[in-house]
């Protein structure tokens, strides 16, 4: 019996961890405001 569809489906689910864990990092990082830092607010034309 060939086992290629589970060391494919392995990769996967192995990739698809890697990038979970990467992107809740990521989500971290924005809302922690520290990319916000000297910003200032474009003001309106009157």
């Amino acid at each position: 019996m060939d086992n290629t569809i589970f060391y494919v489906l392995g990769l996967v689910a192995v990739i698809y961890i890697a990038l979970s864990v990467f992107n809740k990092k990521r989500s971290k990082d924005r809302k922690s405001r520290k990319f916000m830092e000297g910003y200032e607010r474009k003001k309106k034309k009157d």
